[in-house]
């Protein structure tokens, strides 16, 4: 009878302690852990950024301590006014050196650690948050090429596209001015590439790879071959044609629901990967940049038509 006694205080005791002691610990660690994951996320990461955003989005953002903006246009241009805080760009700044005379390849991908150094440069870290915007004399796929080769180097998920760019910031009357800013050089760790870009190979086997689909992105009269480039008229076979200047309206901004029904009729279906291809690796990124948009996976072919012509990877046709 005694034991019996024991045990039972024994389980009171035992229970008391755990209900008065253990409980409210465990509780409040539980509390602690779901405010961190409210304010950290899943190891800390940051949440992807929208891929496009608006100048009223810019503008309330502008101040942000670990914002980079980046404009792409002329030297003269930028000078002349820009963005406050917006750094200068060019695709020149992030491409390799080539001569025309020696047959280099045009918009060449430069090594990565080459990248890293200029990105830095500009101010660019690991947990930066960039804004590319274009200037008002260039054209849609200079700006594009950029985001692009910053998704390349790992930076996507952080980099946004100005719609309409630096047009649709005057349009606003938002504030331009000729200052430089003091950049402070950023700090990006080495990772590896996002495998973006593909070779004239790979362009060979897109026609056997289920759910792919092979977009030119050059003008009718190249892709129809009534005007030639690198010395042969037509298109890679098995190509579709979505125009670079389709992707954007005549003030260079971007609706998604247009995009929608242009992929649609050229045959492109949601669950496609688009790998696309122009002149010289510039053009292609707007539909690249509209794909992604839209969701679906993107390769690009660098090389592009200078690549397959001149280098005589395969036939064309009309």
């Amino acid at each position: 009878m005694m034991r019996d006694m024991t045990t039972h205080t024994r389980r009171l005791v035992v229970g008391s302690w755990w209900t008065v002691k253990i409980q409210p610990c465990l509780r409040h660690l539980a509390q602690i852990a779901t405010i961190s994951t409210m304010l950290c996320g899943p190891a800390a990461a940051q949440a992807p950024s929208p891929l496009l955003v608006d100048v009223d989005w810019l503008s309330q953002h502008l101040s942000d301590r670990n914002l980079v903006v980046l404009h792409v246009g002329a030297r003269a241009e930028y000078d002349a006014g820009h963005i406050p805080g917006a750094r200068f760009i060019s695709e020149d700044d992030v491409s390799k050196p080539h001569d025309m005379a020696r047959g280099d390849l045009m918009l060449e991908m430069p090594a990565a650690a080459d990248l890293r150094t200029t990105l830095a440069s500009l101010g660019i870290s690991d947990n930066s948050r960039i804004v590319v915007y274009l200037g008002k004399n260039l054209g849609f796929p200079s700006a594009t090429r950029i985001v692009l080769t910053l998704d390349y180097m790992g930076l996507g998920a952080q980099t946004s596209l100005l719609n309409g760019g630096l047009a649709a910031w005057l349009r606003s009357e938002h504030p331009v001015t000729k200052d430089r800013p003091r950049v402070t050089p950023g700090t990006l760790n080495a990772r590896e590439t996002k495998p973006l870009i593909v070779d004239a190979e790979f362009v060979k086997s897109v026609a056997s790879r289920p759910n792919h689909k092979l977009i030119d992105a050059r003008a009718p009269v190249f892709y129809q071959g009534i005007e030639p480039t690198f010395s042969k008229s037509g298109h890679i076979p098995g190509a579709i044609n979505i125009p670079f200047t389709d992707v954007v309206d005549g003030e260079q901004k971007v609706d998604r629901a247009r995009l929608e029904g242009l992929f649609s009729r050229a045959g492109v279906k949601p669950a496609d990967t688009v790998v696309a291809y122009c002149h010289i690796g510039q053009q292609a990124t707007a539909v690249i940049f509209a794909a992604r948009l839209l969701g679906h996976p993107v390769l690009l072919y660098d090389g592009a038509f200078q690549d397959w012509a001149s280098a005589n990877r395969g036939p064309v046709e009309k």
